[in-house]
């Protein structure tokens, strides 16, 4: 039986390292999670009518998640994730935004009621039926 030089071994050796060091510098797989997320959060947004009291942030979480979705393309799984997870923020700040300004005109409306019913109930104080 013949075994290799010791410089061969060496050669194969090396080699061997980088095919598994190749191996692992690979990209990491999809940000599937991320993306699912961040997908969730704009149905939810558009759901509460976020396109009508906060379009500004939920058209830049519609952005990034396209934008997440090119990274997927290129195989640029980091930047993917990044920009999924950015754009479930926006669309969760979008949601957030939305339950703030509908509550402030329901507020509005409550403050509107209460102003007439005391307007009312000046009107007929001292009147008895």
């Amino acid at each position: 039986m013949n075994c290799p030089p010791p410089r061969q071994r060496l050669l194969v050796a090396i080699a061997g390292s980088g095919v598994m060091l190749g191996a692992c510098a690979s990209a990491p797989p999809a940000p599937t999670a991320a993306l699912d997320g961040a997908r969730l959060a704009i149905t939810q947004a558009e759901r509460g009518e976020a396109g009508r009291y906060a379009a500004a942030d939920l058209g830049e979480a519609r952005t990034r998640l396209s934008m997440a979705d090119t990274a997927v393309s290129a195989k640029q799984m980091v930047q993917a994730e990044r920009f999924a997870n950015e754009s479930r923020a926006d669309a969760e700040l979008a949601t957030a935004t939305t339950a703030t300004a509908k509550a402030q005109a329901v507020n509005a409306e409550m403050q509107r009621s209460n102003g007439s019913l005391i307007e009312e109930i000046q009107r007929n104080d001292g009147v008895s039926p």
